[in-house]
């Protein structure tokens, strides 16, 4: 499977203020680096975690239908589908109905099983899922210890600004971080 975000967040969860109240900086000299240091970790955390912070859209690639019928959208929280769309062999796509396939949002993670009517898909990238994702629209909506996770983070690479640029990050990673992250990722057995 693979994943394509459709429509970014329009928001940080996490505001120059805030990090630069973390940091304890009063003056505004850095506050190119603070904002792009705040960038890189909530992508960092996006990407290590699966989560989706800030509302976003994103689409789901899936070659064929897994054994047990059920396609898991590994980005969360899911808050709803968009779109559902089955090729055929020819390339011919079909948006299927809502009636057409059954979605579990409370599962983690969330859950997508066409019906048996569903035509079996034949070709790579066969199955689209467009889905809707993330905490809210604000940084107020996203959980505490996912934004603080995030300033953990900012502050570690702010320490070692001099020795790395911004853009360079991640360097290194500090332990709380991961103590912090990990309620929100998924498990694998």
């Amino acid at each position: 499977m693979t994943y394509a975000q459709i429509a970014a967040p329009a928001a940080m969860p996490v505001t120059l203020a805030q990090a630069k109240a973390h940091l304890r900086v009063t003056s505004d000299t850095e506050d190119d680096t603070i904002t792009a240091l705040i960038a890189a970790a909530t992508q960092y955390l996006e990407r290590d975690t699966g989560q989706a912070l800030i509302d976003q859209q994103w689409r789901a690639y899936f070659d064929r239908m897994p054994c047990d019928g059920v396609l898991e959208l590994m980005r969360s929280p899911v808050r709803g589908i968009v779109a559902v769309t089955v090729y055929d062999a020819n390339g011919n796509g079909t948006v299927l109905d809502g009636s057409d396939y059954y979605v579990n949002l409370v599962a983690r993670p969330a859950r997508v099983r066409l019906a048996d009517s569903v035509p079996a898909v034949m070709r790579a990238n066969g199955i689209e899922i467009d889905f809707n994702a993330g905490y809210g629209e604000a940084g107020t909506d996203v959980p505490d210890m996912l934004k603080r996770a995030i300033l953990v983070l900012v502050a570690h690479w702010y320490d070692f600004r001099g020795v790395f640029d911004a853009a360079d990050q991640p360097v290194s990673v500090p332990a709380l971080y991961a103590r912090l992250t990990r309620h929100f990722r998924f498990l694998s057995v």
